[in-house]
């Protein structure tokens, strides 16, 4: 890493406009891939450049077999996603993204962060970034015969769609609790149905409400069918999960307003796998739930929270005191904002 990071530091003195180019060509590959197929007229819009300037840029990836284009539009050849995965490292520490991540893996006491670039709250299509980054990594720690658990929401979806095809594994997609009553496509049961077709495995179906009366929850966990997909749920050994702030959580899965004042006098700050945490991490209210708890989280080999948003700062750092994954996959807005979270001074280490 420091061999790269001297590489960098000379590139930048002898030639800043060959760094300038490779971060919009490799931005143009980024877009190209999310979108594919598009058309130039398309691409310059989200890239906000003319159309002129970018047949230029085009033409020279084609040339380079990066890109092919037919009449559907634009789309990476394989050897373009190759190189687009292969630069991930490089690109962060020519942005300075590695010190930040460095900066956030040591406050947060976490094996591993990932950052990516901009605020997914000013700019959608960050969010795709988030679900690409968090999509690699997940890759990477896939062993045969995994069971990979997945929370709903609209950032684990976008780890599904980014997922590349083809990267066929024998594993088993989850969700990680009962999803009813979310919009179709951001529940866990179609985030692990359509990760499962990306990574060529099965997957398992659980239709239960997220959230239940007591009476509820006692009744359905006591149901053998129930109870036996409750165990296959329970051997995921990855889950891939969001964070949520938790008053507008509560108030997306309509608690009554008596619970919402409630959560409020508490100091609830975050909530993930239906727990509310308050700033220290401290659980402050838990749903009548069926899926996994935190701790069936606690015990997993390797546990990804994707969250991006200035204002999941705070979220984030409380959910992380909570479930403590082992991975955070975050964006600039976020993490400048849980630093300021923590207090921890530019250029310093806690």
């Amino acid at each position: 890493m420091t061999g790269i990071r001297d590489w960098i530091a000379l590139q930048q003195r002898l030639a800043p406009d060959l760094l300038s180019t490779m971060r919009r060509r490799y931005r143009i590959l980024q877009q190209v891939y999310y979108l594919q197929p598009v058309g130039r007229r398309s691409l310059a819009q989200v890239l906000e450049t003319t159309e002129r300037i970018l047949r230029s840029e085009v033409d020279f990836l084609k040339e380079q077999g990066l890109v092919a284009v037919d009449s559907s539009g634009m789309r990476l050849t394989s050897l373009g996603e190759s190189l687009l995965e292969s630069l991930a490292d490089t690109m962060s520490l020519l942005d300075g993204r590695a010190e930040l991540e460095d900066r956030l893996r040591r406050a947060l006491g976490l094996e591993q962060v990932r950052v990516v670039p901009g605020d997914s709250e000013e700019r959608p299509e960050v969010k795709r970034d988030l679900g690409y980054a968090a999509a690699r990594i997940l890759r990477e720690s896939l062993r045969p015969g995994d069971v990979v658990a997945v929370t709903g929401g609209t950032t684990v979806a976008a780890v599904a769609a980014q997922m590349p095809p083809g990267a066929a594994r024998e594993v088993l997609v989850v969700p990680a609790r009962g999803g009813i009553g979310e919009r179709v496509e951001y529940q866990a049961n179609t985030i692990a149905a359509d990760l499962a077709e990306k990574l060529g495995g099965r997957y398992l179906l659980f239709h239960v409400p997220d959230r239940l009366s007591e009476e509820a929850y006692r009744t359905l966990s006591g149901d053998p069918q129930i109870a036996e997909k409750l165990g296959q749920i329970r051997r995921a050994g990855i889950v891939v999960h969001g964070i949520g702030q938790a008053i507008y959580m509560a108030r997306r899965r309509a608690l009554p307003e008596e619970e919402i004042a409630f959560l409020e006098e508490r100091g609830a700050v975050a909530e993930a796998f239906g727990y509310y945490f308050d700033r220290e991490g401290k659980i402050v209210h838990q749903q009548f739930t069926l899926g996994l708890g935190l701790e069936d989280v606690r015990r997993m080999r390797r546990v990804i929270a994707v969250a991006g948003g200035r204002s999941k700062g705070a979220a984030i750092v409380a959910a992380a005191r909570a479930v403590v994954p082992h991975v955070l996959v975050t964006d600039e807005g976020a993490a400048e904002e849980i630093l300021r979270e923590l207090r921890v001074p530019d250029g310093d280490h806690p």
